[in-house]
C-alpha cells in the first residue's frame, strides 16, 4: 500500500474535527519528522483560511522538558490560533464543539510590534509586548486516545482547539513571570498547579523561541497577534458543566464553563 501524501495526512486531520478522532499517522508520518508535519500544518493552515477563517496569533506547545522527553523531542512545538477559536473570558464552550477536550493555564502575551527578525531576543520580545494575560487553552487531539507522537501533535495544529483570553491585560514592567504562581480550579476545587518558569524557563523564553522560528519560516508574528506561551501546569480533561477558572499570581485570572448555549 503506498504511503499517504501529505495532502491526504491534512484531509484526515480536517475529516476528524466532524467524524471523530483517528488513528496516530504513523502509517504516513515519521514521530520525529518535524518537518513533513508542518508541511501538514501549513496545508490546513491554508485551507482553513481560504475558507474565511482569520490567524490571530500562535500557541507554543511541548514547552516543559518532561513533555519533551516522553516524545523524544528537544524543540517545542507550535500552532496557529484562529479568530473562531476565542472563547471569551466567563463564557462558554459546548462540548458537542470537542472530542477529547482538556484545559491547561497558561500566560499570553499580545504584541504592539512586529518581531520580524530570525535572530529575536528576549528583550526585543519583552520590548514588543503590550499587554500580559491569564489564559487557558483548550487543547483537543484530533488522534484517538491522545496516542501521539511530536509529529502527530504538529500536523493536528499543536493539538489546540480553544483559548480563553482573560480580559485583564497588564503591562509587561514590574511582573515577576518566572516565580509566579499558577493555580487552575474546576469547580472550585484546585486541579493543577504550576509557576512560570515552567515554561521553557520563563514565559518570554517560549515567546522568543516562536518569533525566531516562525520569522525564519518567513510568518513572522505582527502586532495584535496573541501568543500562548504553553502550560504552566499539568492538563485536566474536561467534563460537560465544567466550570474552570485559572489564576496567575500577579497577572489575573481567566475562566469558562464547559456547557452548551
Amino acid at each position: 500500500m503506498a504511503q499517504p501524501t501529505d495532502d491526504q495526512l491534512a484531509r484526515r486531520l480536517r475529516d476528524a474535527y466532524a467524524g471523530g478522532a483517528v488513528a496516530p499517522l504513523r502509517d504516513g508520518l515519521d514521530p520525529v519528522d518535524a518537518d513533513r508535519a508542518y508541511a501538514v500544518q501549513t496545508i490546513n493552515t491554508r485551507f482553513w483560511e481560504a475558507q474565511g477563517r482569520r490567524i490571530v496569533g500562535r500557541k507554543a506547545g511541548l514547552t516543559a522538558k518532561a513533555v519533551q522527553t516522553q516524545l523524544g523531542v528537544d524543540q517545542p512545538d507550535f500552532g496557529v490560533l484562529f479568530d473562531d477559536m476565542a472563547v471569551v473570558d466567563g463564557g462558554t464552550l459546548d462540548p458537542a464543539r470537542t472530542i477529547q477536550p482538556k484545559a491547561e493555564a497558561e500566560i499570553a502575551f499580545v504584541l504592539g510590534k512586529d518581531l520580524l527578525d530570525p535572530d529575536t531576543t528576549v528583550e526585543m520580545v519583552a520590548d514588543a509586548v503590550a499587554t500580559v494575560h491569564a489564559a487557558i487553552e483548550i487543547v483537543d487531539s484530533r488522534i484517538a486516545d491522545w496516542k501521539i507522537t511530536f509529529a502527530d501533535t504538529v500536523a493536528d495544529n499543536g493539538s489546540s482547539a480553544f483559548f480563553v483570553l482573560g480580559q485583564e491585560g497588564k503591562a509587561l514592567a514590574g511582573l515577576d513571570l518566572f516565580t509566579c504562581g499558577m493555580v487552575m480550579e474546576i469547580n472550585g476545587a484546585i486541579v493543577s498547579l504550576g509557576a512560570g518558569a515552567a515554561a521553557l524557563g520563563h514565559p518570554l523564553n517560549a515567546a522568543t523561541w516562536l518569533a525566531q522560528t516562525l520569522a525564519r519560516r518567513g510568518e513572522p508574528l505582527k502586532r495584535g497577534d496573541i501568543l500562548l506561551a504553553g502550560a504552566l501546569g499539568p492538563m485536566v480533561a474536561l467534563n460537560p458543566g465544567d466550570h474552570v477558572r485559572a489564576i496567575v499570581g500577579g497577572v489575573g485570572t481567566a475562566s469558562f464553563t464547559f456547557e452548551g448555549a
